[in-house]
């Protein structure tokens, strides 16, 4: 992905998503800590951050202060075109862009890195005078089924240098994709911002043999509340004070609401708009596609670090060699055989709550280990919740959706439990394990309203661990592979920087699959292959039993 920190000065510092790269002894992580801040040398841009600030101010009851969300959105800061395009011509067209590898012909050995100049152009083959351009950047070899995530630095002015290590013996290519033009960037920010009814869902009231179906959505927004006079119900959870709002049926009460499911989409978007976001997204830039010989060296690139919670997460953060993915974050270990699983998840209790690609990990614990046995709870197919047991192992996993809101089909409103409520009712302990992802179902409502629920779960993680400081709390990240204005991963990973920024200080996990996505060589899907499921789920057994 890009970095739209500015260009430093120094040889030893790069910056990646405004967090400083420290770069000793021929290896670069990524040094997470609160005084590396994003950073920017430019203020003649026109930022995200603008518009989203113009559509959120901090209140008393927000949970979130004003300088807290400054600082929020000085992380999530993005550089947008200074003039709305009247003409697609105007737009990054990836097929114009190029990019070359910087000395090729040096010698290259395991655990350095390689430096590629990259050029945005638009359509009619002129450079780009400014940034915002969504690129990401891989290292990878094909034959050994082998690759690794690289930073990209926007320099504003319409070039961008990446960053790739070198983390194995033999040939290495450089791969570049523009996700998305700086100019679709644009579209999906303000989109974001400014139209939260985008997507909407449908409540359904039952109540002595009547029905209504209603819309509803989480804000009370103007195609919502409509004349008024039909709006709203209003549920406020208990526990965590969540909001969620219906219109109010005409026959019947408010308390009668008992099903939920997703209403449909219904974004309103120009002619120019619709093309910036589907002609050049997702396309593979022309450049040097020529091999770098990498030679072998006698350290073995690994991380020595025992898995732990709090560890600072690394570019890159791991590697693929043979489809097995090393990561650099810590020793994490693998796990081919189901006795090792079940052997590593014996007396554990393990609460899962997220969306389908967090269910792709329960999907996955129990169709690999025969003795896991899921219940029959009679409960939605998609939203769940799932509970499946082994008795030989003494091992109980729970999945069990998000809350609202979530696109799915129709399931029963109580079914649907908010994760900060869920954490709020743990005991905890030395055998309780608690993994959550929140993030594929946020992409269409403005930042203010992600940042506020990831504050409220926030609260109450802080809350077990002080109760119950042995309890382990693993965060999955977002991953890549939504491409429209529904769900891009541009605004994915808006999300999921400040999901990292607001938990980054606390005790727990987090599993970058991002990384882990971007760079694989599967078909680019929001659900990731199998593959890629066994490793995330390999790296998250590697905190559960780190010895």
């Amino acid at each position: 992905m890009t970095d739209h920190s500015a260009p430093s000065t120094s040889a030893s510092r790069e910056y990646f998503c405004g967090v400083a790269l420290v770069c000793q002894f021929n290896q670069c992580l990524l040094n997470v800590s609160p005084s590396n801040h994003f950073k920017y040398n430019h203020t003649s841009f026109t930022s995200c951050s603008g518009i989203t600030n113009r559509t959120f101010t901090p209140t008393n009851d927000s949970l979130i202060s004003k300088e807290q969300w400054e600082s929020l959105l000085t992380e999530l800061q993005w550089s947008l075109p200074p003039v709305v395009p009247l003409s697609t011509d105007e737009a990054t067209n990836p097929t114009k862009c190029s990019f070359s590898v910087v000395n090729p012909n040096s010698i290259h050995t395991v655990g350095g890195f390689i430096d590629v100049s990259l050029i945005a152009r638009d359509t009619k083959n002129r450079i780009k005078t400014y940034g915002g351009d969504f690129f990401q950047a891989k290292l990878f070899n094909s034959e050994l089924k082998a690759s690794t995530y690289g930073a990209v630095t926007d320099h504003f002015n319409g070039t961008y240098t990446a960053r790739l290590a070198l983390l194995w013996p033999g040939p290495a290519k450089v791969s570049i994709r523009l996700v998305h033009s700086s100019e679709a960037v644009q579209v999906l920010c303000r989109q974001r911002e400014q139209d939260p009814d985008k997507v909407f869902f449908h409540g359904y009231f039952e109540e002595g043999g009547k029905q209504e179906t209603v819309m509803c959505n989480a804000q009370r927004s103007p195609g919502l509340v409509g004349n008024e006079s039909q709006c709203c119900c209003e549920y406020r959870e208990p526990v965590t004070g969540e909001t969620w709002f219906c219109r109010r049926p005409s026959s019947l009460h408010c308390h009668a609401l008992t099903y939920h499911s997703m209403g449909g989409y219904q974004a309103v978007l120009s002619k120019v708009e619709m093309t910036l976001l589907k002609s050049s997204t997702n396309i593979i830039v022309p450049g040097d596609d020529s091999a770098i010989d990498v030679q072998q060296q006698d350290t073995e690139i690994r991380s020595q670090t025992k898995c732990r919670p709090g560890l600072h997460t690394s570019v890159p953060a791991g590697f693929y060699l043979q489809d097995h993915w090393t990561s650099l974050v810590c020793d994490s270990k693998s796990f081919p055989s189901a006795k090792l699983i079940s052997g590593c998840l014996k007396d554990k209790q393990i609460l899962m709550m997220g969306d389908s690609t967090l269910r792709q990990w329960f999907d996955y614990l129990e169709e690999t280990v025969p003795t896991l046995k899921r219940l029959n709870l009679h409960t939605s197919s998609k939203s769940g919740p799932f509970e499946a047991v082994d008795t030989q192992s003494n091992t109980r996993i729970i999945w069990r959706a998000h809350g609202i809101p979530i696109r799915t089909s129709k399931t029963p409103w109580a079914d649907l439990h908010y994760i900060a409520s869920e954490v709020e009712g743990m005991a905890g302990g030395a055998h309780s394990v608690v993994v959550f992802t929140i993030w594929a179902h946020f992409t269409t409502y403005p930042l203010a309203m992600y940042a506020h629920r990831l504050v409220v779960i926030r609260r109450a993680v802080v809350s077990l661990l002080r109760r119950s400081p042995t309890t382990l709390v693993v965060i999955k990240s977002a991953n890549t592979g939504y491409k429209d204005v529904y769900g891009s991963d541009w605004l994915s990973w808006q999300l999921d920087m400040a999901l990292r920024e607001i938990f980054r200080d606390l005790p727990v996990v987090l599993i970058d699959v991002w990384q882990m996505t971007s760079c694989h060589y599967s078909p680019d899907n929001i659900h990731p292959s199998s593959v890629v499921i066994q490793n995330e789920v390999d790296l998250f057994l590697s905190f559960v039993c780190p010895q």
